[in-house]
């Protein structure tokens, strides 16, 4: 009788509990509403939201005539910008890409007018383009690294004679400003141009151009959709568009797709209402109900003794049989490049043996590796506690995916597999990293000259300024060390390993005092860069050889301090005053990224006055043309976060 009575206890509790469960999360289920928009088609395109057809009655909004649609002859989609109309040839999440106007087959070069569009309130150039120029007289625009990238011709043979003589990205951002048209390519002397987009982790082109897309900001609050962000756009002044939150999936639009709770569930991803745990239904509650209530009936007072002498246990109202943390995060939204297997990143760097450790801190250990198809990489393992952490991760990287710039590393993809670390894929590029010439650790690395470790810290402390003074939130390093520092075929700086796990012991403070161990590592690298030693008593004895007179004793011998001319030699104290600077007072906040970055980029340029080779005008130019230049020229007062 007790034991039946137990047993009546406990299918009673559970009923009881799982139809509370299941009834409050019915509750919390978001309702998707969908547009009708996002039902309509023409050809084989399914239009996205905030595009709709011009005759569409029922998808009419605030900005409706900016992102209305012709379909001709129900197959070909033409987009409507002014007097010009551009066939689209493809929708991307940020964009669109069209063709260029009134052609009716593929032109292997274009008039640098005949595009006739830069930018208006809702669509601009986007940076993501490729341009191919033709007949140029003055070559000096034309960029090596992107002639890596397979560019097809109108025939679309990747390998055939489309390939231009003459590339630029316009994400370089030296020569090609946001904003500009096509038609300024013709002061260098160039006659025709063809464009591709070439996505984040591809080397492949797709013919046209891309224009990105975004609504007025005054406009995000009434559009955007529960659990979504609002982003500012790249090319469209004051324009921004709706995006998902971590966990959510979806257009981010209310008269979209809104944002659906992504999960992982058996294995794979599910979306929306497959995320919660689904009802009993009514037939099958009463069914049950019906078998056991003479045995309620019976044992019904040792029953409500059971349940009123039961312990609570908090647990059961959970499923922790989950097998690894973070199984209710959307990694795909997280990796918009492309996702690795553990098994391919193992066998690319010979399972992550330390002979293929590039630098291991407390941001995560990087291995370098070579994919099968050649491709050289650099993997960043990082370590991760618990789900808040791998959010936070995911969250990291579509931050960082999405930012341009010349001297961030090209993030390849990621892998995020049940049970295993994160892995973040890096290019890497041909010169290794900067640690390794600095300690001549390689047979192939090449010694640094002073000329190109300046250039270096410049261009590394102005990315830094840049990542905090221009990204909202601001980025922070956490953890810069020279291993972390690539360099390319021309000696760029490419910074990865990012410290994308965050201590939250201090959440209020956590900003500052990140910017400013910020400071005091970038200190240390620049007394790296001048003595070409990193031993753990480094500093404390550089600084008090920097205060005794006494630098020349400390000086990297490769540099042949004493042979140096005495402007260099000067240079050289001025950068080893101001690591002192960077460690005395970074950590109190007395000086910021920003100003380190000025001072730099003061001294580089002066560097370059005297300078009239190849690689010196190269750099005159990306500074004086650089946004970065302007942003680091103005007073800290100025520079404000991106609201």
């Amino acid at each position: 009788m007790l034991t039946l009575a137990f047993t009546c206890c406990v299918l009673l509790i559970t009923i009881l509990h799982q139809s509370k469960i299941s009834h409050s999360i019915q509750q919390q289920q978001p309702v998707l509403i969908q547009c009708q928009c996002n039902e309509e088609k023409c050809g084989n395109f399914s239009i996205p939201f905030p595009f709709h057809l011009n005759n569409s009655n029922s998808c009419s909004s605030v900005f409706s005539s900016a992102f209305s649609l012709n379909c001709s002859n129900s197959t070909t989609l033409y987009l409507n910008i002014g007097v010009r109309s551009y066939k689209v040839f493809e929708f991307f999440s940020d964009g669109v890409l069209v063709d260029f106007p009134g052609i009716t087959s593929c032109r292997q070069y274009n008039d640098l007018n005949s595009f006739g569009f830069s930018r208006n309130d809702h669509f601009g150039v986007s940076v993501d383009n490729v341009i191919g120029l033709y007949d140029c007289e003055d070559s000096s625009l034309c960029k090596t690294g992107c002639e890596t990238n397979n560019l097809p011709g109108c025939d679309d043979d990747v390998n055939g004679n489309g390939s231009p003589a003459c590339c630029y990205p316009l994400s370089d951002h030296s020569v090609w400003k946001v904003g500009d048209g096509f038609s300024g390519f013709s002061k260098y002397g160039c006659r025709g141009f063809s464009s591709w987009v070439v996505e984040r982790g591809t080397n492949t082109g797709k013919r046209g151009v891309k224009l990105e897309w975004a609504i007025p900001r005054n406009t995000s609050k009434s559009v955007c959709a529960t659990n979504s962000n609002t982003v500012n756009a790249t090319t469209v002044a004051a324009g921004v568009r709706c995006l998902c939150k971590d966990g959510f999936v979806g257009d981010g639009f209310v008269n979209g797709t809104g944002c659906l709770k992504s999960c992982i569930k058996n294995g794979k991803e599910a979306y929306g209402q497959d995320c919660f745990t689904k009802r009993r239904s009514e037939k099958e509650f009463v069914i049950v109900a019906g078998v056991l209530a003479p045995a309620f009936v019976i044992v019904s007072l040792l029953a409500l003794f059971c349940l009123l002498k039961r312990p609570v246990n908090g647990a059961t109202l959970f499923d922790h049989d989950q097998g690894h943390f973070g199984s209710r995060i959307s990694f795909r939204k997280a990796c918009r490049t492309r996702f690795f297997t553990y098994h391919e990143l193992e066998e690319a760097t010979r399972g992550f043996k330390d002979a293929q450790k590039l630098v291991e801190s407390t941001n995560g250990s990087i291995y370098a590796g070579v994919l099968g198809d050649g491709s050289h990489i650099a993997v960043h393992r990082l370590q991760c506690d618990s789900e808040r952490d791998l959010i936070q991760v995911i969250s990291r990287v579509d931050i960082l995916t999405a930012i341009l710039h010349r001297n961030l590393a090209r993030l390849l993809g990621c892998c995020i597999e049940s049970g295993i670390v994160p892995l973040i894929v890096y290019e890497y590029p041909a010169n290794g990293t900067l640690e390794e010439h600095l300690q001549k650790s390689s047979e192939n690395k090449t010694d640094l000259d002073w000329y190109k470790r300046l250039t270096i810290a410049a261009e590394t402390a102005s990315v830094l300024a840049f990542l905090q003074y221009e990204i909202c939130p601001p980025i922070f390093h956490r953890g810069l060390k020279s291993g972390y520092i690539f360099l390319d075929e021309d000696f760029s700086v490419k910074i990865s390993g990012f410290g994308l796990v965050i201590d939250h012991s201090n959440l209020e403070l956590g900003n500052s005092i990140h910017n400013k161990n910020d400071v005091y590592d970038f200190g240390v690298l620049l007394l790296e860069m001048i003595t070409g030693s990193k031993h753990i008593d480094q500093p404390t004895a550089a600084l008090q050889k920097i205060r005794s007179s006494k630098l020349e004793e400390i000086v990297d011998p490769s540099l042949y301090y004493h042979e140096l001319p005495i402007f260099r030699r000067e240079q050289i104290e001025i950068v080893a005053d101001l690591a002192m600077r960077c460690m005395l007072f970074g950590r109190d906040g007395k000086i910021g990224m920003i100003d380190v970055a000025k001072e730099l980029v003061h001294i580089a340029k002066e560097s370059l006055d005297g300078d009239h080779s190849k690689r010196g005008r190269a750099l005159q130019e990306t500074f004086s043309n650089s946004s970065l230049l302007q942003m680091i020229s103005m007073s800290p007062e100025s520079i404000h976060h991106v609201p």
